[in-house]
C-alpha cells in the first residue's frame, strides 16, 4: 500500500462499491480453477469480491473496499483479461490485439456527473487516460442503472477507473437506486399450484399472474422473456385462460380474470407535469415512456396539450406498487 499515492488522489481512501457486469466466460476466468484466481485476487487486493449467483448469461461482480484495494482488484482483473486475450490469440490467426473491455454498472443519477457538461468530463477522461469510455443511453432492464463501458490497455483502464471513482465519490447517487439484476438464461421461472416463485424485480407485475393462480387445479406456467407460456398439459383452465386473453405480457396489468384478486385492485393517480419537461419523460419516439410502462407495470396516459395551459396531465393506473414505481421513474427522468 503506497500511502503517498492515496494522498495524491486527494486523500480519497474511503470505502466504495463498484459493480461490474460480466459474461459467464469472463466470470469463469476471474474465478479460476477451484476458485483459486478469485481467492488470490481477494487476498492480494484485500478488497471484497462477490459474484452474483445464478446460471445467467450475465453476472454481477461487486468489488468493495478502500479505494486503493479497489484499484488493486481492478488491476488484477484487467491483467487477467489481457492474459486471456493473449492466450486466445495464440490459437487464432488474429494479428492485432483487441483491447481489454470492462463494463461498470452505475446508478443513472451519477451518469450525468461522469459525462460532464456537454460531455466535458468524459472527454477529459478519454484524453488523460487513453481509454475509451462510453455511457449507455438507456437504463439496464428493470433497474435505474446504466452500463459504462471502458476499453483500452490494462493501465489505461486502471487510470480511468480511478477517475470514475473520484467522480462517484464527489457526486453520490440521488434518490433510491433500483439495482440491475441479470435475468436467468432459458431457465424459466415455474408457476404451479398457488406458489409464485419469481424475482420481484424481474417480474414487475406478478399481480396478473396471481389472478390466474387462484383457480385450482392449475397447469404449470413458464415465464420466458416477458410472456407466460402454458405447459403442454392442456387442461380446461388453460383453454379458458387462452380464450380470456390476449394474454398480456408481464408488465401490463390487464387481469386475465377481472376482479378475482382484491389485493391487486387497480387504482388511478394523476400527475401534472410542465409542458417543457414532458419531452424528457416521453423520450425519442416514446422510448422513455415505454420503458417506464414496462418497468413499473402501470398503464400511463399523457393528455394532449390544452390551449393556454403550460401543464400536461399524466394518468397512471395500476396497483399501488405499480403506481409508486411509475411515479418514482417519472420523477427520476
Amino acid at each position: 500500500m503506497e500511502p503517498t499515492k492515496v494522498q495524491s488522489e486527494g486523500g480519497l481512501n474511503v470505502t466504495l462499491t463498484i459493480r461490474l457486469l460480466m459474461h459467464g466466460k469472463e466470470v469463469g476466468s476471474i474465478i479460476g480453477k477451484k476458485g483459486e484466481t478469485v481467492k488470490k485476487m481477494r487476498e492480494e487486493s484485500s478488497a471484497r469480491i462477490n459474484i452474483s449467483e445464478g446460471n445467467c448469461p450475465e453476472r454481477i461482480v461487486t468489488i468493495t473496499g478502500p479505494t486503493d484495494a479497489i484499484f488493486k482488484a481492478f488491476a488484477m482483473i484487467a491483467y487477467k483479461f489481457e492474459e486471456d486475450i493473449i492466450n486466445s490469440m495464440s490459437n487464432s490467426q488474429a494479428t492485432s490485439k483487441p483491447p481489454v473491455t470492462l463494463r461498470l454498472v452505475v446508478p443513472a443519477s451519477q451518469c450525468g456527473s461522469l459525462i460532464g457538461k456537454g460531455g466535458s468530463k468524459i472527454k477529459e477522461m478519454r484524453e488523460s487516460t487513453g481509454a475509451q469510455v462510453q455511457v449507455a443511453g438507456d437504463m439496464l432492464p428493470n433497474s435505474t442503472e446504466r452500463a459504462v463501458t471502458i476499453s483500452g490497455t490494462p493501465d489505461a483502464i486502471i487510470q480511468c477507473v480511478k477517475q470514475i471513482c473520484v467522480v462517484m465519490l464527489e457526486s453520490p447517487p440521488k434518490g433510491a437506486t433500483i439495482p440491475y439484476r441479470p435475468k436467468p438464461a432459458a431457465a424459466p421461472v415455474i408457476f404451479s399450484g398457488a406458489q409464485v416463485r419469481a424475482d420481484p424485480l424481474a417480474a414487475p407485475s406478478t399481480a396478473n399472474l396471481s389472478l390466474l393462480l387462484q383457480h385450482q387445479p392449475l397447469p404449470t406456467y413458464t415465464i420466458q422473456g416477458q410472456y407466460a407460456i402454458p405447459h403442454p398439459d392442456l387442461t380446461k383452465l388453460h383453454q379458458l385462460a387462452m380464450q380470456q386473453t390476449p394474454f398480456t405480457s408481464l408488465g401490463q396489468t390487464t387481469p386475465a380474470f377481472p376482479g378475482v384478486d382484491a389485493s391487486s385492485q387497480a387504482s388511478t393517480h394523476e400527475l401534472t407535469i410542465p409542458n417543457d419537461l414532458i419531452g424528457c419523460i416521453i423520450g425519442r419516439q416514446g422510448t422513455k415512456i415505454n420503458e417506464i410502462r414496462q418497468m413499473s407495470g402501470a398503464q400511463i396516459k399523457i393528455a394532449n396539450a390544452m390551449e393556454g395551459s403550460s401543464d400536461r396531465q399524466i394518468t397512471i393506473t395500476g396497483t399501488p406498487a405499480n403506481i409508486s414505481l411509475a411515479q418514482y421513474l417519472i420523477n427520476a427522468r
